[in-house]
């Protein structure tokens, strides 16, 4: 039986899409290895089938160095304060002898890391085992990223423009460094680098076909595209909110959700609050605060707001079964962040999307969604600012008006591909990760 060990990024955006991989390559006679820490790990053991089921998957945990002011708790990205991220980019860096020891107890064949962890690769190779990087990102942001690095100057060949707002974002992550001096793009580049032969990326051909061959000629590497990894929604994890949708007419509900990782300012939600009451559209939207902060919903939002919409509109500030959700035959939009998971799971459901990014990935992510025909963008006033508006205008446009009806067929085009492929990526993921590693 052929052993891999996994090794995510500590965000539920990149632990869920390898647990995924992991599950479907158990099923595939792997046994599967997957590594976080405890903090990230007691949030997903309950997804995990029991030990010896067809698609059983090991849970292994790693133990990050405790510093002063990033305590256990704060092992993960999820409700993590921004100013803490670096901090714990740094104490994973240091975690390499602690994974040595893992490899020493598990003896994988084969380490799968993700693209924040340059490291990883090297600790691999020292102990004798080759690695392969899984970024669950796109392949448009991934080729748009690495032709910033080693286009030699020339232009980008695809039409994917990111405006000066957001470009200087991109540009100031990029170069942005963690407390040991790593930059995220020596992270980045080093991964691809590093990677055994191939690489993997959490996306489908026919999507972004002319990405990922953009992005095999830059980096020298077999790019493998894994699929939407998105797990069919389960029954088990009925919630109230499926109850309210089921009283809603099929299409006629968005569902609003800006991610684990980005909390919206004060004058954000008040546009969007706005936005979501002046399009009439039915809603239900999940508004989270960093880890200690204690805020009241209705202190959150305008004054009257929750008043006023209450009979079309749920705004919640607890977790929420997104999958299911976008499942539901009432949705009819997604407004989102571009978060790529996210991504993935409105094109498996067939949901257009209505794109507000804020940061990282997202303004590449919804450039490519755009220009797929699977969702429109929210235009941003001067200085990037969100208006209210445009929301409401865009909203009410893919839900329900004329000119948004080439946008909800294309998204239920895009669902029936996806359906109609059914596990054919997967199988070429095990037979490349089968040849890397000469089991």
């Amino acid at each position: 039986m052929k052993k891999v060990l996994m090794l995510p990024w500590l965000a539920h955006g990149h632990i869920s899409p390898f647990l995924e991989l992991a599950r479907m390559l158990s099923l595939r006679g792997f046994s599967v290895f997957l590594c976080s820490t405890p903090v990230n790990l007691s949030s997903v053991r309950r997804s995990v089938p029991e030990e010896g089921s067809s698609s059983s998957v090991k849970l292994v945990e790693i133990n990050l160095p405790v510093l002063p002011n990033l305590p256990p708790l704060y092992h993960t990205t999820r409700g993590l304060p921004p100013r803490l991220m670096n901090t714990l980019k740094s104490a994973f860096d240091a975690s390499g002898p602690a994974l040595a020891e893992i490899i020493k107890c598990v003896s994988p064949d084969l380490l799968v890391y993700d693209f924040l962890l340059p490291w990883a690769p090297l600790v691999a190779g020292s102990c004798g085992i080759p690695a392969v990087l899984f970024a669950p990102v796109g392949a448009g942001m991934a080729s748009f990223v690495m032709h910033m690095f080693a286009g030699g100057g020339k232009e980008y060949p695809f039409d994917i423009h990111v405006d000066d707002y957001f470009l200087s974002q991109v540009n100031d992550h990029l170069s942005e460094e963690a407390e040991n001096g790593i930059s995220v793009e020596d992270r980045v580049t080093q991964c691809f680098a590093r990677s055994s032969k191939v690489v993997l990326l959490k996306t489908f051909r026919d999507f972004e076909g002319k990405y990922i061959d953009y992005l095999s000629q830059l980096t020298g590497k077999k790019v493998v595209p894994v699929g939407p990894l998105v797990p069919g929604p389960s029954q088990e994890d009925e919630h109230d909110l499926i109850q309210w949708l089921d009283e809603k007419e099929n299409s006629s509900t968005i569902f609003v959700s800006f991610g684990t990782e980005y909390f919206l300012s004060e004058k954000e939600r008040e546009e969007i609050a706005y936005g979501l009451e002046l399009s009439n559209v039915n809603f239900i939207w999940v508004l989270r605060f960093p880890a200690g902060e204690e805020i009241a919903i209705e202190d959150a939002l305008p004054i009257g707001f929750l008043e006023r919409v209450k009979n079309r509109g749920i705004v919640v500030d607890t977790w929420a079964p997104q999958a299911i959700i976008l499942a539901h035959p009432s949705i009819g939009g997604f407004v989102s962040h571009c978060g790529w998971s996210s991504v993935m799971e409105s094109m498996k459901f067939g949901v257009p999307v209505v794109a507000i990014p804020m940061h990282l990935d997202q303004p590449l992510n919804a450039r490519v969604i755009e220009g797929a025909r699977i969702g429109v963008e929210i235009k941003r006033g001067k200085g990037g600012k969100l208006e209210r508006d445009e929301i409401a205008r865009q909203v009410r446009c893919v839900v329900f008006e004329e000119d948004g009806a080439s946008v909800r067929q294309k998204a239920k085009e895009v669902r029936n591909g996806i359906a109609s492929r059914g596990d054919a990526d997967i199988d070429e993921v095990a037979n490349e990760l089968i040849r890397v590693s000469g089991v």
